[in-house]
């Protein structure tokens, strides 16, 4: 992932193959472990949704999180192998609980940048990533989806992984509105700019 500091990015992964990548309650737990341990230390994240067969964060990137470094002979940065550690210790696990050997990954994690377009696609990403289990019908109500920030921005639960005070202060969504505008449906058009 080629990361610049001070930018917001949607971060992507999916199955490889699109096939599953948690299998019950606790593969979520153990994949959000890993992310509290290396990512969040290397950036800011603002939300994410854990889908069955893939998942989405959106991130402020700091100084720390586009610093270089070296991996062999590879130069990578900070965050994309915090990533790297996550994916690859959780495919790990995951692997030997399921009985597999298979990639479980699609090999590259995407981060697409959010400032290039000029518009403030970032609230546009927000909004995406916490409609995922309702659009894929996993929930009849963005409240029941277990493994999403959604339910700590709506005060249902006091998660400590998102930065909440850096998104209310860049991010354009009313928090005494939050409820109604989650539900708002995001039109096509808008949705290219954050994939």
């Amino acid at each position: 992932m080629y990361l610049q500091a001070e930018q917001f990015y949607h971060v992507y992964n999916i199955g490889n193959n699109k096939h599953q990548l948690f299998f019950n309650r606790a593969n979520y737990i153990y994949f959000l472990e890993f992310v509290r341990k290396h990512v969040s230390p290397c950036c800011e994240i603002i939300n994410y949704c854990l889908m069955p067969n893939h998942f989405h964060f959106l991130i402020s990137t700091t100084e720390y999180s586009a610093e270089p470094m070296r991996l062999g002979s590879l130069t990578t940065n900070r965050l994309s192998n915090a990533f790297r550690i996550v994916l690859s210790s959780y495919a790990k696990g995951v692997n030997v609980q399921q009985k597999r050997k298979n990639v479980l990954f699609k090999p590259k994690t995407i981060a697409k940048s959010l400032e290039e377009s000029g518009a403030n696609y970032a609230e546009t990403c927000f909004h995406y990533i916490h409609q995922n289990p309702l659009k894929a019908g996993l929930v009849k109500k963005l409240e029941d989806w277990e493994f999403c920030s959604f339910r700590d921005y709506a005060k249902l639960r006091n998660g400590t992984l998102c930065n909440q005070e850096l998104a209310n202060q860049f991010i354009d969504f009313d928090k005494d509105n939050f409820l109604k505008e989650s539900y708002q449906m995001i039109p096509d058009e808008k949705l290219k700019y954050i994939f």
